[in-house]
């Protein structure tokens, strides 16, 4: 039963779909890294700028403030992290967008290569065979 069970796992795990689909993961997870850097390190800094240096990071609705006893904090603040919010949602239409251009490149492609007709398909060897024999033919006398 465990060798069936096994063998069985082996060859779901080696089907084309499974292993496209493990790339596609570890290809997005490094392609995620890349738009949390591409809007934080380039893109939000230019809109707090033209937001009067807000730090959409920073942006916070406090619910219920910390408690503190001196200069400890016994309880954390409650917050919304409205800031962070913007980010994520920022990022998820960047990557949404640009994913977006990845398949309409790809359709685009699938488009071209079914619009192009096909090579007509060489002639056999018979077809070449009577070809020579119908012009010796037509060249005699």
């Amino acid at each position: 039963m465990t060798v069936s069970l096994i063998s069985e796992f082996k060859t779901f795990a080696m089907k084309g779909n499974v292993v496209d689909l493990a790339v596609g993961v570890i290809i997005g997870g490094a392609f995620g890294k890349i738009v949390t850097s591409l809007v934080n390190d380039v893109i939000m800094p230019p809109i707090g700028l033209l937001t009067s240096g807000i730090n959409f990071k920073d942006i916070k609705l406090t619910i219920k403030d910390a408690v503190l006893e001196g200069d400890k904090v016994v309880k954390e603040a409650v917050t919304l992290n409205v800031g962070n919010f913007i980010n994520i949602t920022i990022e998820f239409l960047i990557v949404a967008f640009a994913i977006f251009l990845v398949v309409k490149t790809i359709n685009s492609f699938r488009k071209k290569e079914e619009e192009a007709p096909a090579a007509p398909p060489a002639p056999t060897n018979e077809e070449v065979l009577l070809g020579e024999i119908r012009d010796l033919l037509k060249s005699r006398p």
